[in-house]
């Protein structure tokens, strides 16, 4: 199974242009992140559910070059064979972080679209 993701083409020149700005890098973040906590909420009302501990513990973060959307960790240590399955153990796969980026695939491109168009007009880049 591989990660999917979204691609937007001209970003990594737009990443170039911005790095001549103080706070280019931070708008990158911002847009980074905005994309990412669209999938964040998706994932929190899609992710399966006994206690719900494990829809509690996803969150997102935005970075320069990606924004990301994890689960689980030291108190939620199965989210990872809930996600990606565990065929040893009978575990079959429920890749909520991966449908609910599929669920809103339009939603973070139309996000990242207004954000990269507004980073553009701030910036003088058209």
């Amino acid at each position: 199974m591989t990660k999917p993701s979204i691609t937007i083409e001209g970003v990594d020149d737009l990443r170039k242009r911005l790095r001549q700005f103080e706070t280019g890098t931070a708008d990158l973040k911002s847009a980074n992140a905005a994309g990412a906590k669209i999938v964040e909420r998706q994932a929190e009302r899609i992710a399966p559910k006994r206690s719900g501990r494990l829809a509690g513990n996803i969150r997102s973060t935005g970075q320069a070059r990606q924004g990301v959307v994890r689960a689980g960790g030291a108190r939620v240590r199965y989210a990872g064979p809930i996600h990606f399955g565990w065929a040893a153990r009978g575990i079959k796969p429920q890749p909520f972080l991966y449908d609910a980026l599929d669920d809103r695939r339009s939603e973070v491109v139309a996000e990242y679209v207004k954000q990269i168009n507004k980073m553009s007009k701030k910036y003088d880049l058209n």
